[in-house]
């Protein structure tokens, strides 16, 4: 079994469009959205959820007013100013249980707190996972990481030799959790400065962790010049460019009608089987 995972250095580039399509064109696979804090591929998909299921990320203070003498040295000590008319806070708490520790009376408990949920599901194209985050809730990789393994099982269970991943984007630890073990990663870039700088920390990123890694340039023709740093870019550092994708009205047209680019019209399915077969090949080495 192998894992590909779908990433970008900023958000915005087109990789869940890219997505989408790689896993109608792959041969059975199963898919895994790990864009937690902003999901969008199940508007693609359109995934039919069979199982839902609560992620506790971490543990909140929970302060019991019955057993509470008021004394006050919770709200005096919590440096995240949770503690207040002793009332927690549960966007301010960052359950790093110092006032259960130095509660006299031992008032405050720490409890699990719900961060969000994750569903399995599934889909035309295949078993779907993904999840999403309650507002204000933070990533740190661990859902991410709950994800990819949730999809693995559901390989190994089905007999399914390759797992599709949406990654995050940036370079942070949700995208290390998203990249780690895997078996290679498709980063999506276009030709503006921005895109350009976040590029080359998301490959030096794949090298620290010794991943295999290649671009595709999206919105190729809005600015050549950028375009064609990127290539000479990637030519100096070893790094393949599989594709590029020009701005086209109907890939606009089919994301707006919730569609899969691939199928909205033979001019992109022609372009995405091309981007697939470079990607499988990579793959396959």
């Amino acid at each position: 079994m192998k894992e590909l995972v779908v990433i970008s250095g900023k958000g915005g580039t087109g990789k869940t469009c890219l997505s989408s399509s790689l896993a109608l064109l792959a041969s059975n696979p199963v898919i895994c959205d790990c864009d937690v804090e902003a999901p969008n591929l199940h508007i693609l998909l359109q995934p039919e959820v069979q199982q839902t299921r609560e992620f506790s990320a971490s543990q909140q203070a929970h302060l019991d007013e019955e057993q509470c003498i008021f004394c006050g040295l919770c709200i005096d000590l919590c440096r995240f100013g949770a503690i207040q008319d002793f009332q927690v806070s549960n966007l301010d708490c960052e359950g790093c249980g110092l006032c259960s520790r130095i509660c006299p009376v031992e008032a405050i408990s720490m409890e699990e707190h719900c961060s969000g949920e994750w569903y399995s599901s599934t889909t035309r194209y295949g078993p779907m996972f993904h999840a999403r985050l309650g507002i204000g809730e933070q990533n740190s990789g661990k859902l991410v990481a709950l994800l990819r393994q949730q999809a693995r099982e559901a390989a190994q269970a089905n007999g399914r030799e390759l797992v599709i991943t949406d990654g995050p984007p940036g370079t942070g630890c949700a995208t290390i959790a998203a990249i780690s073990g895997c078996q290679l990663a498709v980063i999506v870039t276009e030709p503006t400065l921005s895109a350009i700088h976040d590029l080359k920390r998301v490959i030096e990123l794949c090298r620290h962790f010794k991943v295999k890694c290649g671009v595709i340039i999206n919105k190729a023709d809005l600015n050549p010049v950028k375009a064609r740093d990127i290539k000479e870019y990637c030519a100096e550092e070893e790094v393949p460019v599989w594709g590029e994708v020009p701005f086209r009205e109907d890939l606009v047209e089919a994301v707006n009608n919730c569609q899969l680019p691939v199928q909205y019209s033979a001019a992109l399915a022609t372009l995405m089987q091309g981007i697939w077969k470079e990607v499988e090949v990579s793959l396959d080495d």
